[in-house]
């Protein structure tokens, strides 16, 4: 009878990745990012156990949406006190700071467990199109074309 194998933490070996958010849609960017931070995609992914990669969002102040979405996704943040939920839609957030935009996206689709915390500090994201992460050595994955 053959074993199942269960990744251990010291079994993992991490690597970095550069994604261009201005190359395709947010959900597409989200989904790729969300993926490779769960290392859902390698042989040796067990679900305890935190396997993911490291993810460079670059260019965020050009991410693409299609249709009405720049009006109708809202962002609300509430203070605690009575009456004071504030509302601002996705074009406001762009301007004000597009990387929470992403980020915001990419935790949504990230599984609600003890593991997302550390999965969300592996994830960088930069407005322009320069990072601090070169000594790394990322390797650029193109979303273009991609379904």
């Amino acid at each position: 009878m053959q074993k199942t194998y269960s990744a251990k933490p010291s079994d993992v070996t991490r690597k970095w990745y550069v994604i261009d958010a201005s190359e395709t849609t947010l959900g597409r960017v989200a989904t790729k990012a969300a993926s490779l931070l769960t290392g859902k995609g390698k042989p040796q992914f067990t679900h305890h156990i935190d396997c993911g990669d490291y993810v460079i969002v670059v260019n965020a102040k050009d991410l693409k949406v299609t249709g009405n979405k720049l009006e109708t996704i809202k962002y609300y943040s509430h203070s605690g006190h009575a009456g004071h939920l504030h509302e601002r839609s996705l074009r406001e957030q762009m301007n004000l700071d597009p990387t929470k935009a992403i980020e915001h996206a990419i935790r949504g689709m990230l599984p609600v467990n003890r593991l997302r915390d550390g999965r969300l500090e592996r994830l960088k994201i930069y407005a322009g199109a320069d990072h601090k992460h070169e000594a790394q050595k990322p390797e650029t994955l193109s979303l273009k074309g991609a379904k």
